[in-house]
């Protein structure tokens, strides 16, 4: 028994010694080792270019199918409809139209942040659903002063075949409607992505 104990607590021993995440083994030199380099290519990282993609927002608040709900109303009175919150799935075409070809959908959310002008706070995923980009998503999320001719937000990511993803967009408005509050507004997309 004695001279099992002695075997048992000597591997003991030389396992904590050798073992690389024992208290022994840990210096100041292991937080190297939480970050470190790697070779693109193993993650099937080609490549980076960059892609141009032109599609239109239909934001559709009124009807019996919106695409955009609100989720928190802003109070009686502000004129800027601060603190208003929605959230949207609406559909991205080709086209201007409705009925143009739907090549994938934004889906997200966006708050009215601005108590002095009609400036919103925009959160969405391009989910694509058409061609080799059919899956893949684009993340944007940047500030939206609606009344300005064109809106520059910046693009935060990715998945699929747009990981380690960057870049901006512009948007313009098209078409809106003061009474229903619908809109229409062409995305230009610059985007760096592998």
């Amino acid at each position: 028994m004695a001279k099992t104990l002695f075997i048992f607590n000597t591997l003991l021993l030389i396992f904590l010694i050798l073992c690389p995440f024992s208290p022994t083994s840990i210096s100041a030199e292991d937080d190297d080792h939480f970050v470190r380099p790697i070779d693109r290519k193993l993650l099937g990282l080609k490549k980076e270019k960059l892609s141009h993609f032109r599609f239109y927002w239909h934001d559709v608040v009124s009807g019996r199918q919106p695409t955009s709900v609100p989720v928190v109303q802003p109070p009686g009175n502000s004129s800027t409809a601060f603190g208003m919150l929605n959230i949207h799935d609406n559909p991205l075409t080709l086209g201007p139209k409705m009925s143009s070809k739907l090549v994938g959908k934004a889906q997200g959310f966006y708050i009215s942040a601005s108590q002095s002008e009609i400036g919103l706070l925009m959160g969405q995923n391009f989910a694509f659903l058409e061609g080799k980009y059919n899956g893949s998503t684009l993340t944007v999320l940047g500030r939206n002063p609606v009344f300005n001719k064109v809106r520059e937000m910046p693009v935060v990511g990715g998945s699929g075949l747009f990981r380690f993803a960057r870049g901006y967009v512009e948007a313009k408005t098209q078409w809106f409607s003061s009474k229903s509050k619908d809109a229409i507004v062409e995305y230009n997309v610059y985007v760096l992505h592998y």
